[in-house]
């Protein structure tokens, strides 16, 4: 990972130090959760996801964020036992962020300086269906909902961002990880 983003300090869900350094050589599919969100149903194909591809050096790390409408209200104690009891979730988690606006987490402010834009149209259909509802969003580049979902290459390069409603078993998301999986 590049050195920027692979020493930006982290802590795990329990607390413990960490940095994406941990997971250098592989690949990693950086996601902002949340808990009471429409989207939060991709946790299961999350974990799938990360269960089929593991062994190949795929791994998802689950940031939760309350940016979003307050959909991630909960302490860390609260988001685990929710994601193991509700999805099962294996994969590593981290202490709760912030990923967009002012006091967005310097995790993020790499990312999105690295990638600014989506690899993919479903963002603008649901920037257009949050805006028609009134709800409040950032405006572009910003991280747009829960979910969003940034690869990162073996080499540390943010090799795509995709739009929160892309499912994690849509097509252009699997042929991306393929491709870095494959590098």
């Amino acid at each position: 990972m590049s050195t920027k983003i692979q020493t930006i300090p982290l802590k795990t869900i329990d607390g413990k130090p960490a940095t994406l350094a941990d997971y250098a050589g592989s690949v990693a599919l950086v996601v902002n959760v949340a808990s009471k969100c429409g989207l939060t149903p991709q946790y299961e194909g999350l974990e799938r996801l990360y269960r089929d591809h593991k062994d190949q050096g795929l791994v998802v790390l689950g940031f939760p964020a309350n940016n979003f409408l307050a959909q991630e209200p909960g302490t860390e104690d609260e988001i685990v036992h929710f994601c193991t009891s509700t999805y099962d979730v294996t994969f590593p988690m981290f202490a709760k962020i912030s990923v967009a606006g002012e006091d967005r987490h310097p995790l993020y402010d790499a990312l999105v300086k690295a990638k600014p834009e989506r690899a993919d149209n479903a963002g603008s259909a649901m920037r257009e269906r949050l805006t028609s509802k009134n709800i409040p969003i950032y405006p572009e580049p910003e991280i747009l909902w829960n979910f969003e979902k940034f690869l990162v290459a073996r080499n540390g390069t943010v090799a795509a961002r995709f739009s929160p409603g892309t499912a994690p078993d849509d097509p252009a998301l699997l042929a991306a990880i393929k491709e870095a999986l494959n590098d």
